[in-house]
């Protein structure tokens, strides 16, 4: 069965999720994200039900997922520093698919444009790529992702907002993928130091598109807004407080979050108010 068969973008979107070989739910992923691109899925099928997404996707057998608190530390030192730092990215890369196709699925059911679902189906194209450009790296340093433990945290804002799409695009984009933004720059100025030119480049083509999915995330959270005759700024505040079990740590991105559409009033005062509760 070739993905043109699934009689919809939600069954397509499930079957990304369900799959358990890293590789090849990039490929299913990028196969979707073309098909829908073409037209030639509907959002839900004509007949019939519409599958419910898993609560958690489906994972290779490696790498090992342990609780944040045990992961081993990790050192940015020789080629094996390297290795963790693009492992580690590769398993946010692998998440981030599976939040798109998760999203796209989920809220299927709710009165949105289509332009939402081509957001979303967008982003998770982006980031199979983004898998992809990664694993290439790990190859070229004779490994591949699996072979380090990753943790197993960033799933559980999933399962926490799987309920609600405006505390999704808060936690997940505005929140999770923000941060990338903090501290991906520094990132790429470590491999270029270390002259690892090829992979400070996929993380520059990563981080530049990267801005595009806070920014989606932004826009769709505004529009709830709208929707309900409520201001952005205190709904934010108030769902990352209820949802997100975290903090939000400066340094900032502040040029980046902005281009993404995150004035610093939207994190600078909820990243106080967080310091304060904790």
């Amino acid at each position: 069965m070739t993905i043109r068969d699934f009689p919809s973008l939600v069954h397509a979107a499930c079957a990304v999720l369900a799959t358990r070989d890293a590789d090849a739910k990039a490929a299913l992923a990028r196969e979707a994200a073309a098909a829908w691109k073409s037209g030639t899925l509907a959002l839900l099928p004509a007949q019939g039900d519409a599958p419910t997404p898993p609560l958690r996707p489906g994972r290779p057998d490696a790498p090992q997922l342990l609780p944040p608190a045990e992961m081993p530390r990790r050192s940015f030192k020789g080629e094996r520093g390297r290795f963790a730092l693009l492992h580690a990215v590769a398993h946010i890369e692998l998440n981030a698919i599976d939040l798109a196709f998760d999203i796209a699925a989920r809220f299927a059911g709710q009165d949105l444009p289509r332009a939402f679902f081509d957001d979303w189906v967008s982003v998770g194209d982006d980031e199979a790529r983004h898998f992809g450009l990664l694993q290439a790296r790990l190859a070229a340093m004779g490994g591949r992702y699996g072979d380090l433990p990753a943790h197993d945290g960033l799933w559980q804002a999933a399962e926490e907002t799987r309920h609600d799409l405006m505390a999704r695009l808060a936690v997940v984009p505005m929140v999770l993928e923000a941060r990338g933004l903090d501290v991906t720059p520094g990132m790429i100025d470590r491999l270029e130091a270390a002259r690892d030119t090829e992979s400070a480049a996929a993380l520059r083509v990563i981080y530049e598109e990267e801005k595009s999915h806070v920014a989606a995330g932004s826009r769709w959270f505004r529009h709830l807004c709208e929707k309900e005759g409520r201001e952005p700024e205190a709904v934010f505040h108030e769902t990352v407080r209820r949802h997100f079990r975290g903090d939000l740590k400066p340094p900032f991105n502040d040029a980046a979050r902005l281009e993404a559409g995150m004035p610093s009033s939207f994190y600078e005062p909820l990243a106080q108010i967080l310091r304060d509760e904790a």
